[in-house]
């Protein structure tokens, strides 16, 4: 395993890193989750995000359980807060209220005192954004996060946040953006303005939910037991379930064996070469599938094949800068 620095601070975290979004908790039972999380830890891998939002706060219960035993200063917890978590007129968003409340409750969760970073699950048009960095700076300077860190923010957005973060004496050092091979939305504004700020992307679905691995063809159902079959999975991955799209998959596959590499392994080095990513965050439902993925740390891929990579591809990747934020959240 190969670690980057998180931003301009002295966090170190791992160039592939376990989350648990739509499986701990839900989609896998909990032998397996644990499994999961200790094929991790054995391959290198320290860094875990997590959500307070996801299944319902069993995902981090779930990690609390599996990271059990585990010293703690050998792993960076990451988790979030944004998204509801209860029926109550407060139990969203980034307000201080919901801020204080939700880092206590995934302290429980999770079993720890502290997590590593802390990050705005989505920014929060309805919350002044200073009570909200007020807010984050206060879980920091009381020592129950040691860094603060946003998803899915715009360029704007992270320099306003960054401001704020400087003059509150709390670093802002991350953001977690959905970035693939055939998502790639943050290159044109937010990593530039990352670069600029001192901050990293860790960032999500770099396999684009799964179907840059090529076991999804088209013209054919996918295969038993995958994501597009489970009822949460299959809505994060219809966008990719075209025959174009999949056609354009596996023009990739000969890419792979060329370079010695599993599709997944291409699609993980793939978003490693952009050097302002910190991280690529894997989900797995078996061990096998981490042990792969994390081959893919320390892999470099020649100018000619990420050439080779476009080629396939086409006009297909998503690049519109707009499309930064879910569409749930834009105001």
């Amino acid at each position: 395993m190969e670690y980057r620095h998180l931003g301009r601070s002295g966090l170190l975290v791992s160039e592939i890193s376990y989350g648990n979004w739509i499986t701990h908790g839900s989609q896998v039972e909990e032998d397996a989750a644990v499994a999961c999380v200790r094929a991790a830890l054995e391959v290198g891998i320290s860094t875990f995000d997590t959500a307070d939002a996801y299944a319902g706060g069993r995902a981090e219960e779930v990690l609390g359980r599996a990271l059990r035993g585990e010293r703690r200063e050998s792993v960076e917890i990451l988790t979030k807060v944004f998204w509801r978590t209860g029926p109550g007129p407060n139990e969203s968003g980034l307000s201080r209220k919901h801020i204080r409340e939700s880092i206590d409750a995934s302290l429980r969760r999770l079993q720890t005192d502290h997590v590593d970073v802390l990050q705005a699950h989505r920014y929060d048009f309805h919350t002044p954004l200073e009570e909200t960095m007020s807010a984050f700076a206060d879980v920091v300077h009381s020592g129950k996060a040691h860094y603060i860190g946003v998803s899915e923010w715009t360029a704007d957005q992270l320099r306003a946040g960054h401001s704020l973060a400087k003059e509150l004496r709390v670093g802002l050092v991350s953001n977690q953006p959905q970035y693939s091979a055939l998502h790639r939305v943050i290159e044109a504004q937010v990593v530039p303005a990352s670069q600029e700020l001192g901050i990293s992307q860790i960032v999500f679905s770099p396999i684009a939910q799964g179907a840059l691995t090529g076991k999804y063809l088209p013209g054919q159902a996918p295969p038993a037991g995958s994501r597009a079959t489970d009822e949460s999975g299959a809505k994060t991955i219809a966008r990719f379930m075209n025959d174009e799209t999949l056609t354009a998959v596996q023009r990739l596959k000969p890419l792979a064996e060329s370079a010695g590499l599993s599709m997944a392994q291409l699609a993980l080095a793939w978003v490693l070469q952009n050097r302002n990513v910190a991280s690529a965050i894997i989900g797995a439902t078996r061990p096998e599938q981490v042990h792969d993925n994390a081959r893919a740390a320390g892999v470099r891929l020649e100018d000619d094949l990420l050439k080779q990579i476009d080629e396939a591809l086409g006009d297909l990747p998503e690049r519109d800068p707009a499309k930064t934020q879910s569409p749930a959240n834009r105001p």
